[in-house]
């Protein structure tokens, strides 16, 4: 006696034939989201860290800005004889060693007389003379350079503020 086929006994608009013909084809697609997966897991997670990265970088650059803000306030505000630079240098330094975030990658912040505006902060300096305070650090990627030649060798951050003396 010939084996049966189950198809051939319904009608040929029935969506049972249909089932069942799409159940048969089925079986060759195991695997196929596993694949799709590690295919796309690399991916996804070069793109979670460069987005870690890169906020690090953001939230560098927003702390020395601030520190510029801070260094300069402090230097600006009324005082006989007027704070110098290394007074001025050490507001940033604190500012910058509570707040930046820098895994002990970074290279320490360059704020000295050369970058405190045209001139060292004149210690007789005048009513609406104004005062400029530089921020400069090296930001160095930790994960990216490893996938990104042009990382490798990090980013240079400045800040710079000025303001009037009081």
């Amino acid at each position: 006696m010939p084996l049966r086929n189950p198809e051939s006994d319904l009608p040929a608009d029935t969506g049972k034939k249909r089932f069942l013909r799409f159940k048969r084809t089925r079986g060759n697609k195991d695997g196929q989201a596993l694949v799709e997966f590690a295919l796309v897991l690399p991916i996804l997670v070069l793109l979670l860290i460069g987005m870690m990265e890169f906020g690090l970088l953001l939230y560098n650059q927003q702390v020395i800005t601030n520190a510029s803000r801070e260094g300069t306030r402090y230097g600006i505000v009324s005082r006989s004889p007027r704070y110098d630079v290394n007074e001025i240098t050490a507001v940033v330094d604190a500012y910058c060693a509570n707040h930046m975030i820098t895994f002990g990658s970074g290279s320490p912040l360059t704020v000295g007389p050369t970058t405190l505006g045209p001139h060292p902060p004149d210690p007789a300096a005048a009513f609406q003379d104004t005062l400029t305070v530089i921020v400069e650090f090296h930001y160095d990627f930790l994960v990216l350079p490893n996938f990104l030649a042009d990382l490798a060798g990090g980013l240079n951050l400045r800040a710079e503020t000025t303001m009037f003396y009081e």
